[in-house]
């Protein structure tokens, strides 16, 4: 009802509905990206291409920098140019051996390739180096590999997962999206549930920072 009469306002206002519709999506645009965040970035893409360039003009100026390699590496795979990101990574992988950020960018990399094993091997010895290497993540990301053709390592994976994001709403929706991708729904729910309760127990300093998995949670329960 507030959003109708917002947009019935806009229209005496500026004369043109199309004009009133157009205002009355920028305004919920701001208020997502200030208050919830589950709409993307409009800039971010624009700001990853200056990294980009930036980063191959450093590089060019000092082909052995391996931290300027390995980020642009990583905002490579972000927009999934996955050719030049692994020649990169395969430049710096006898300097990077003991980062687990570099393994589970390659396995990444190796995953979207279809190369399964060279890709689960990679990350996995990101993960043995560090458990919690991007928060766990590459846990879900090999249990949606095996989701379709064994289930048993995908919900191992999973667990895994869980045994690290014990208490965040981000962690539990993740949890909630992988079983409901191996159509285990009750489950699904119960994840989507205890995102939205963590969420209503965190203090307040803590829940702008979790909103968007909480109101996702909300949404797909």
């Amino acid at each position: 009802m507030g959003k109708i009469l917002g947009f019935v306002l806009l229209w005496r206002l500026l004369g043109n509905p199309f004009l009133a519709i157009l205002v009355l999506l920028v305004i919920v645009y701001l208020l997502d990206r200030r208050f919830v965040g589950i709409l993307p970035s409009v800039t971010k893409p624009f700001k990853r291409m200056g990294q980009i360039s930036k980063l191959r003009t450093q590089i060019g100026m000092n082909p052995s920098d391996v931290s300027s390699k390995h980020e642009l590496a990583r905002l490579l795979i972000e927009r999934k140019k996955d050719g030049e990101a692994l020649k990169l990574l395969e430049s710096i992988q006898s300097q990077s051996e003991d980062s687990a950020e570099f393994w589970d960018d390659l396995g990444t990399v190796y995953l979207r390739q279809g190369k399964i094993a060279e890709g689960e091997t990679s990350i996995l010895r990101a993960l043995e180096l560090n458990p919690r290497v991007k928060y766990g993540q590459p846990y879900l990301r090999l249990a949606d590999v095996y989701k379709n053709s064994d289930r048993d390592k995908a919900m191992d994976y999973v667990r895994r997962f869980q045994e690290i994001h014990s208490s965040s709403c981000e962690g539990y929706y993740l949890l909630g999206m992988m079983y409901k991708s191996l159509d285990r729904k009750e489950e699904a729910k119960e994840a989507f549930q205890e995102a939205i309760d963590i969420y209503r127990s965190l203090p307040k300093y803590k829940k702008r920072q979790e909103r968007k998995w909480a109101v996702l949670s909300m949404i797909k329960k």
